[in-house]
């Protein structure tokens, strides 16, 4: 009976560290589980895309017109593009201060005006009447031989 005894008490043995390192391992990946996010929230990934200053355009500087605008896309955020009747190339952003409506160049009168609530600006993008609490940002245009670079001010 001793003989039976020893041989069971090995199994018992592993058995029970087995269990005991199942049941171990198991408390600890939950614990991991649930600090793992709080980790993440309180110590966030370094920024992997840089931050962009300059954004070349798909357009060509010959494709805008002189006294003409045209609304391209910068970012997922509309920007105005438009040649003064003088043919210089300027930029501002395209959502009216007052509700961010687009705002849309006007040749006939030479100043940019917000359809939403009838308020215009100069081409430097200053407020001139309506609503609009402030001016439109304005970005710096670059021409490189025929592409068009904005630059943010």
């Amino acid at each position: 009976m001793e003989s039976e005894a020893m041989a069971n008490s090995p199994k018992e043995i592993s058995r029970r560290r087995w269990v005991s390192w199942l049941l171990g391992t198991s408390l600890g990946a939950t614990l991991l589980a649930f600090a793992y996010p709080i980790l993440r929230y309180l110590v966030p990934p370094e920024a992997s895309e840089p931050s962009l200053t300059e954004f070349e355009l798909d357009i060509k500087a010959s494709d805008i017109a002189p006294n003409s605008g045209r609304i391209v896309p910068l970012g997922g955020k509309p920007v105005l593009l438009f040649r003064t009747a003088s043919g210089e190339l300027r930029a501002l952003t395209a959502k009216c201060t007052h509700l961010d409506c687009t705002v849309q160049y006007r040749a006939e009168r030479s100043d940019i005006w917000c359809a939403c609530h009838n308020g215009t600006y100069d081409l430097k993008g200053q407020n001139v009447s309506g609503p609009p609490p402030r001016p439109l940002t304005p970005l710096e245009v670059i021409n490189r031989g025929e592409k068009i670079v904005l630059k943010r001010v």
